[in-house]
């Protein structure tokens, strides 16, 4: 009966601490909510966010389908190399919808490269790079064009086709 009653009473007299703290942790996330809400957002502009420099890699790939091996010429700007072929899939025909050709192309490591843009020289492959990036770049910020698109567009890079 003695423990009984000990065990009421320490628990009955960690009820108001338990409340009080409670209580002021709940005014200070609402203070914090407020402040938060009466400061400015600031979203910094895509379109001043450097590319990553142009970077070519050198890699042995082919084309997924048959029916784009014409179209895969030695210099190749990639926006996605995805492990998944359902993604790389589901990524090229939002790019289609898009306006460009996409070649899904996999490396000797089973990795699918998402094209949309080959040529046959470095200088057209880094051009459409920076024109793609300055398109994308333009409708927001990288986190936009992820959830919009699927990828940030800011590490596009140009995949020179080893054979």
């Amino acid at each position: 009966m003695m423990a009984l009653s000990a065990t009421l009473v320490l628990a009955i007299s960690c009820k108001p601490k338990q409340s009080a703290y409670k209580q002021v942790y709940e005014a200070a996330k609402e203070r914090e909510m407020q402040q938060a809400a009466s400061q400015p957002t600031v979203v910094k502009d895509a379109g001043t966010l450097p590319p990553v420099e142009v970077s070519v890699r050198k890699e042995k790939v082919e084309p997924v389908l048959a029916s784009d091996a014409a179209n895969l010429k030695n210099f190749s700007v990639v926006i996605a190399s995805l492990s998944v072929k359902l993604n790389a899939e589901s990524l090229k025909t939002r790019m289609q919808n898009e306006g460009y050709s996409v070649i899904l192309a996999e490396n000797e490591q089973g990795m699918y490269r998402v094209i949309v843009a080959s040529y046959d020289d470095k200088a057209s492959a880094a051009a459409k790079r920076d024109e793609i990036y300055q398109k994308y770049s333009a409708l927001g910020n990288t986190d936009y064009l992820r959830r919009t698109y699927g990828v940030p567009f800011n590490d596009l890079w140009i995949l020179e086709r080893q054979y």
